[in-house]
């Protein structure tokens, strides 16, 4: 099936067709695609929360340690690092260190280079617990995408990258 045959009537085009008739003075082109990443990102949202739900986990524990899990063996980073990678606050990601330590999937230890500082690390139930989040929501993503072939998949991936690379830039203070 072609690809404008797929898409011909989704909700974004009756918004677009709508809008259109009621003011065709207004280009509505940006709709046709930020109308389709915010309903796409609802239901990766959805479906996110659903993976991490089996797994005992909520979105911003999933954050966490799977930030320490990237930073690979031992699996550990400061509070700081966990900040940046995470754009929380200080507090918030004190209390979110603390509940995780209570649940057994983080423990805290001392700094080998500063004594008063501490260090984050995955538990080993810390670890298979993100690991198997992980591969859920490898398989849940998959099915998102759906039909879409390999080289579409590669093409979006690269015309979302531009869209983003601004937002992403290093911003100046």
């Amino acid at each position: 099936m072609a690809h404008e045959d797929r898409a011909a009537h989704d909700e974004v085009d009756r918004i677009v067709a709508a809008w259109h008739r009621e003011r065709p003075d207004l280009d509505v082109r940006p709709l046709e695609v930020l109308s389709r990443v915010s309903r796409l990102a609802r239901h990766l949202d959805l479906a996110r929360r659903g993976a991490f739900d089996r797994h005992g986990l909520e979105t911003w524990e999933f954050d966490v340690l799977s930030a320490l899990r990237r930073a690979g063996t031992p699996y550990r980073l400061s509070p700081g690092a966990l900040l940046t990678l995470t754009l929380v606050t200080s507090g918030t990601m004190t209390n979110r260190i603390d509940r995780l330590a209570e649940k057994g999937l983080v423990e805290r230890q001392p700094s080998p280079d500063d004594r008063r500082g501490v260090l984050v690390q995955l538990t080993p139930s810390g670890l298979a617990r993100v690991d198997a989040a992980f591969a859920d929501l490898l398989d849940t993503e998959r099915t998102l995408l759906g039909d879409l072939s390999e080289q579409d998949r590669t093409q979006l991936a690269s015309l979302l990258r531009e869209a983003l690379l601004p937002f992403d830039a290093p911003h100046p203070h």
